[in-house]
């Protein structure tokens, strides 16, 4: 399987990933009204709540090729 490179460092917060934090604040409100994310099959319970995002800036992290 190929692998692709990130060409630019990113920010993490539990399983969102982003190029900003201002990214992963939409992949966090996208989640929370689920008007982004696919459902899984299978599972009886509800949607796990997204933590609250930490009251810092986040880091961006890697390295850029």
């Amino acid at each position: 399987m190929p692998t692709r490179s990130w060409t630019t460092r990113v920010s993490t917060s539990w399983n969102f990933i982003g190029r900003s934090q201002v990214e992963i604040e939409q992949a966090r409100a996208d989640w929370a009204t689920g008007s982004r994310f696919g459902e899984v099959k299978g599972y009886d319970g509800g949607p796990l709540a997204a933590p609250a995002l930490p009251p810092v800036p986040l880091k961006p992290r890697g390295r850029v090729r």
